[in-house]
């Protein structure tokens, strides 16, 4: 089969598909990926043939951080939305038997699916259905706390999440001749089946989630063709002992001076070795002991590390479980909170440490009470077995031959 992975945003929200599409391109399949342009390089180093979407994630947040109010925050979103929704359209239309998307672009997906007569699999990386066990990730806090209280955040949230969508999915869908989109408050919440790449180690499936909706497992990010590790890199692996890892994806664009300073104060006050990894801050730090580098396979990387230091976004926090070491999660916005609050929950980390209260000093606490209680990386190598034994794409994969037979 022609199957088209359609997924928008950051780094964090391509990588796992393009583990994902791999285990479909070794199955027999063709795979492409819709993303946006920067990531051409990261889905086509993988052997998969790369779609793209309108727009950079990068400079959509420098954009909406430079924005004069909400109301124009908002309207630099939605000019974002309706390039990228034309753009999931052609990428629809350029052929395909299959859809599997991501949730944000789930709407998009959707509607050209219905246009083109093709059907749509969801394919989600963090939960996306409202329930009484957790409030969803990026959820507000709940107003009523318990099951009540989780159910109406996760209802609030994806209600506000379908508000700023609404209009261009109307448009499209207008354009494209389809009727009014349904009225669930879920945005892509009529698509079935939805596969959740995530582990029910780490997030088991809610009992009050909807019949086809899965947790399949970890979706994990396939290493590109032909990659070798720095010279410079394992030099310094191989000068001491295993260093800290320390990054921020796409978090805190613009800010790599500031973050580089506290960095490398925080990485001396502590006593540790470091690999800091530039991300969208162009974040960087110079010292004896910290080694400043730019995008490394974290699945290469995170096992030759003592603890990772990241922003607890669902890939990064994967791949650190997936290696079995500690991690200093480090918020900054949107479900990252979710994410750290898991691994400390797991014992694979101790308490969060907001962004917002990110200081040389806290840092340097935080690290040291990673890399000090041997609890943490007990728990998560414990963690790591049991992660191995699962195929995350199994599921997906059998879904897939199921359409084929069809």
């Amino acid at each position: 089969m022609r199957v088209l992975i359609v997924t928008a945003g950051s780094r964090g929200d391509v990588a796992p598909f393009t583990g994902l599409g791999r285990r479909l391109l070794d199955a027999g399949h063709q795979v492409a990926v819709a993303a946006h342009p920067p990531f051409a390089g990261l889905v086509g180093g993988c052997g998969l043939d790369h779609r793209p979407l309108p727009g950079d994630p990068r400079e959509l947040i420098r954009a909406r951080s430079g924005a004069a109010s909400p109301a124009e925050a908002r309207e630099v979103t939605r000019a974002f939305l309706e390039r990228l929704a034309d753009g999931v359209v052609e990428a629809v239309e350029r052929g395909t038997d299959l859809v599997l998307t991501a949730f944000g672009p789930a709407p998009f997906s959707r509607a050209a699916g219905e246009a083109f007569a093709v059907p749509v699999v969801g394919a989600y990386l963090a939960p996306a259905f409202p329930t009484r066990e957790f409030p969803l990730p990026g959820a507000p806090d709940a107003d009523a706390p318990g099951p009540d209280g989780n159910l109406a955040a996760g209802r609030a949230l994806l209600a506000a999440a379908g508000a700023l969508q609404e209009g261009t999915v109307t448009r499209l869908r207008a354009r494209l001749g389809l009727s009014a989109a349904p009225s669930a408050a879920v945005p892509g919440g009529d698509i079935r089946p939805v596969f959740h790449g995530f582990s029910p180690l780490v997030v088991p499936r809610p009992a009050d989630w909807p019949d086809q909706v899965e947790v399949a497992g970890y979706w994990w990010p396939a290493r590109p063709h032909g990659w070798r590790p720095p010279a410079e890199l394992t030099d310094f692996l191989r000068a001491g002992p295993p260093p800290v890892f320390i990054g921020f994806g796409s978090m805190a664009p613009e800010e790599g001076e500031r973050l580089g300073e506290l960095v490398a104060a925080a990485v001396a006050r502590a006593r540790v070795r470091a690999v800091v990894q530039a991300g969208w801050a162009g974040l960087s730090a110079v010292g004896d002991d910290v080694l400043a580098i730019g995008d490394v396979p974290h699945d290469w990387l995170f096992p030759r590390t003592a603890a990772v230091v990241h922003h607890a976004g669902a890939g990064t926090t994967a791949a650190g479980l997936r290696a079995g070491v500690p991690a200093v999660p480090v918020p900054v916005m949107a479900d990252q909170p979710f994410w750290a609050a898991r691994l400390h929950r797991l014992g694979a980390a101790p308490a969060p440490l907001p962004f917002q209260a990110l200081t040389a000093g806290s840092l340097a606490a935080a690290i040291t009470a990673c890399v000090s209680e041997p609890a943490h990386r007990r728990r998560a190598a414990a963690l790591a077995g049991r992660l191995a034994a699962e195929d995350g794409a199994a599921a997906v994969l059998a879904r897939v031959g199921v359409a084929r037979e069809g």
